[in-house]
């Protein structure tokens, strides 16, 4: 297959083309900083790549600027989400009357809004009001567009993504290194996670199987509360859970941005479990042990 990805240089879309390129496919990633080609991996700028996405059997767009990137003042936000935007609607404007394919647009679990008690699936609306949820919806409306033109479009709901060297994890675990690891807020907000390997899979699950589309979570079956999430990082390295990060310090530190530490939501993979995908890591401590 001809595959094509934007923000293939990023986290999870080094894991894809990792796994795309073993397979032997041919990986085309848009780019607006072309690098050495190889053999399956090929950079493009984007004012050239109108005549790859059109061929292509695949199109997976991961491209945005980082919520992770400081604060979020009103310069970052308006990156967040135009990014966001412009990079999706020259996709489905490139992919309009072209042949049969499958356009897999990322997206978050922060569709769906915060909530300590309430259970999400891809059923569920969203009552989310914060920046987050707006910024994903808005998102997804856009990626949506390109079912006008019969494509077969999903929106990838990734939940946190726990990798080794890169991503959250890394981040979360260097405190217990230090034995200065501890609950994070009231410890009572909802992780949804995934770890790396499942989210390569599952996007390959995606692709071959013709019938899904629209929201798919990306999130293992098991979400747990963050205090559990530290406790079972120090059970696992053997350091103690103990100093507690309070919210206002991480509010005073972080801003509106404290929204993606401090809030959370409980997340369900319904429709993967409906076309019986099986999680390499379905349960947290055996996840976190293949990472550390």
């Amino acid at each position: 297959m001809k595959i094509v990805i934007a923000g293939g240089t990023g986290f999870v879309g080094k894991a894809l083309t990792a796994s795309f390129s073993a397979q032997q496919h041919d990986i085309w990633i848009l780019t607006r900083r072309p690098r050495l080609s190889s053999e399956r991996v090929h950079y493009i700028e984007w004012d050239h790549a109108s005549p790859i996405v059109q061929e292509a059997d695949v199109v997976i767009n991961l491209a945005g600027v980082s919520l992770n990137n400081g604060r979020w003042t009103e310069e970052t936000k308006n990156a967040i989400v135009n990014s966001r935007i412009s990079t999706t609607k020259k996709l489905v404007e490139m992919m309009k009357n072209t042949s049969k394919k499958v356009f897999i647009n990322a997206s978050a679990v922060g569709f769906y809004g915060t909530s300590k008690n309430a259970s999400f699936t891809e059923l569920s609306l969203s009552d989310g009001e914060d920046f987050l949820s707006t910024t994903v919806k808005i998102w997804e409306e856009e990626a949506l567009k390109a079912t006008q033109y019969n494509i077969r479009t999903v929106l990838s709901r990734f939940g946190i993504i726990l990798g080794k060297n890169e991503g959250a994890f890394p981040k979360m675990l260097l405190p217990y290194r230090f034995f200065a690891g501890g609950t994070v807020g009231s410890g009572e907000q909802w992780v949804s996670w995934v770890h790396i390997e499942d989210v390569v899979r599952i996007m390959s699950f995606i692709i071959d199987h013709e019938e899904i589309d629209g929201p798919v979570n990306v999130t293992a079956p098991h979400p747990v509360k963050m205090k559990e999430f530290g406790q079972t990082i120090a059970k696992i390295i053997n350091r103690p859970h103990w100093l507690p990060v309070p919210e206002f310090a991480l509010k005073m530190l972080l801003g509106e941005m404290s929204v993606l530490i401090l809030k959370g939501q409980r997340v369900l993979p319904q429709k993967l479990g409906e076309h019986h995908y099986t999680f390499s890591y379905d349960k947290l401590e055996g996840a976190l042990k293949h990472l550390t």
